[in-house]
């Protein structure tokens, strides 16, 4: 197993040297709002995101992403899949992956979730992420970016995440 990160360090830095960030669909005009905290969940230091997913505007989502290298890619071709510790509030989650195959925002490899209202441990072997408009097949040997999303309908975002890795 590669802890990709388990949110210990004080500086939000992931094992990798990058930092997580919030993104919405402010970007593109939605008007979904949302944020993202470090904190302690019964005992557990975690990412948490929060927020109000909008279908307005065409809009539809917030998330936090990571890049899983300072440059370049990150070859995770020796592991078959992520593992994940997360807590939510009974809601739906989407895990996306972005590759060096991947040019537009709009695509990833995308696999979903149901996070319960209390921790649990899911393991998603990369064979379960499906490719959303990119044709090219996941290569576990180029990964540049994942993120945890609330996505594709209205609802209230509540998700925490202990742990990421590659199992």
């Amino acid at each position: 197993m590669l802890v990709i990160d388990d949110f210990k360090e004080p500086t939000g830095s992931s094992r990798f040297g990058t930092a997580w960030r919030l993104v919405t669909d402010g970007v593109m005009g939605g008007s979904s709002s949302g944020g993202m905290m470090l904190r302690e969940v019964d005992g557990y230091p975690a990412l948490c995101i929060h927020g109000d997913v909008s279908l307005e505007n065409n809009g539809g989502f917030v998330q936090a992403v990571l890049d899983l290298a300072r440059e370049g890619h990150l070859d995770a071709s020796s592991y078959q899949g992520i593992r994940v510790l997360v807590r939510g509030n009974g809601e739906t989650y989407n895990l996306h992956l972005k590759t060096a195959d991947v040019r537009f925002p709009w695509q990833s490899y995308r696999a979903s979730f149901l996070a319960e209202p209390r921790w649990r441990e899911l393991r998603m072997p990369f064979a379960a992420f499906r490719p959303h408009r990119v044709d090219a097949p996941l290569d576990t040997e180029r990964l540049s970016r994942l993120g945890f999303l609330a996505i594709g309908r209205r609802f209230t975002a509540d998700l925490c995440v202990a742990e990421v890795a590659f199992y």
